[in-house]
Parts: C-alpha cells; structure tokens; sequence
C-alpha cells in the first residue's frame, strides 16, 4: 500500500468529483487525505459535500479578482497554508497559474480524449454537444498533469466512451462520468505509488514495485 497522499481538490460546481474521491477513499481504493476543498464560487454545492465530510473548505472567489494574476497569487496563497502533495482540479471553472513548486504535482480531468474537444470555452456539456454534432463513434475522458494552458499539460490517462445513435448531451456525459470516475482516482493512485514520470509530452507509467517484468 502507497503512503497516503495530501490532496487539495478546487472545484466551482456540485462537487460529484470530489464525491467520488471520497467514496474511493473510504472504500480503501485510493491512497488519499483530503486537506482542503477550495471553490471559486460560494455557493457551489461541492463546499456543502466538504462539510458533510469533516473536510476544511475555503472559497477563493474568482468574482473578486480583476485577472489571472491575482487570482493565480490568492489560491497560491491559500495552498500555501496546507500540507499538499497534489492539487487535484475537479470542475474548476477558472484558469489560474499553476504555482512553479506544484509543476508536475496538479491533475485536472477532461470529459473528452484530448487533443479532440478541448481548450478555452470547451467544458462541461458545449463538450458533448459538439461530440454529438461531430459525428463521433468514441469520446471518453483524459486525466492529465494540469499547466498554465487550458486542457494543455502532458496526458496521464484516457479511458473511452461510446457515442450511441440516439445519444443526447446528457446521456454521453453520464456514460463518459462513468470513465471518470474510475480514470481520476487511478491517475491520483499511480502518483501515490510515485509510478508516473513526466518525460516532454508524455507520462510514463512505471511498473508496480515487486511486479516481474513482461522482459523477464
């Protein structure tokens, strides 16, 4: 079993995300403390799941900033005041400046196989929209170290979706939920067991330790 890690999750919306981090860790499938839950909104519904979880949330309003800097300097500034191993975004609807001693230590989760259906303005259900205008047979969703662009940082997992025939926004982004909810605490899991190495663009994924080689 991996050492516990320290988790700071950001979120701006309903919190299912982080629901499903603590319900992983609960069921001892992921290796987890959650410090702190930060929102950008104080009225999202993921500060309520906190405080129902014994968990210590704080709102850095994205309303009271005039731009990405100060923003970026708040939430840096309130991180600063927890033990964190890992900033994991979880619906944060802002884009913030990823502190330089978090580089290759923040994740964010996109509900689409990145390069396809992502970037500024690309979120939530314009996601599966577009998917299903497209044309697309397969969407999915990507865990990914998280940088100063958006949906941008080197891919840690995909795992995919089928788009049916009949499929509405809300149907497809219920299916690809689904993946999420197994994609995210898997990539968060891999970090604990210090198994992900960062090499340009790409993440490798190192054998579990005590694992035989498939060389061998």
């Amino acid at each position: 079993m991996a050492k516990p890690i320290n988790l700071a999750v950001l979120l701006s919306g309903s919190g299912r995300t982080l629901q499903n981090f603590i319900d992983h860790i609960a069921a001892g499938k992921l290796d987890a403390r959650i410090q702190v839950v930060i929102s950008s909104r104080a009225d999202a519904y993921g500060l309520e799941r906190a405080r129902q979880n014994g968990i210590p949330e704080v709102v850095v309003a994205s309303r009271k900033y005039r731009n990405f800097d100060s923003m970026s300097r708040a939430l840096a500034a309130e991180l600063d005041k927890w033990p964190v191993d890992l900033i994991a975004m979880a619906g944060f609807m802002c884009l913030v400046g990823i502190p330089d001693k978090f580089i290759g230590r923040a994740m964010n989760i996109h509900p689409a196989l990145i390069p396809a259906f992502c970037g500024k303005g690309m979120y939530g259900h314009l996601v599966h929209e577009k998917v299903i205008e497209s044309g697309c047979k397969i969407t999915g969703c990507t865990v990914h170290f998280a940088d100063n662009e958006y949906d941008h940082g080197p891919i840690i997992l995909q795992r995919p979706a089928p788009v049916l025939d009949d499929d509405t926004p809300d149907s497809l982004a219920a299916r690809v939920f689904q993946q999420e909810c197994e994609a995210y605490p898997e990539a968060i899991q891999l970090f604990a067991e210090d198994r992900l190495r960062i090499e340009g663009r790409r993440v490798r994924i190192l054998p579990k330790r005590g694992a035989r080689s498939t060389r061998e």
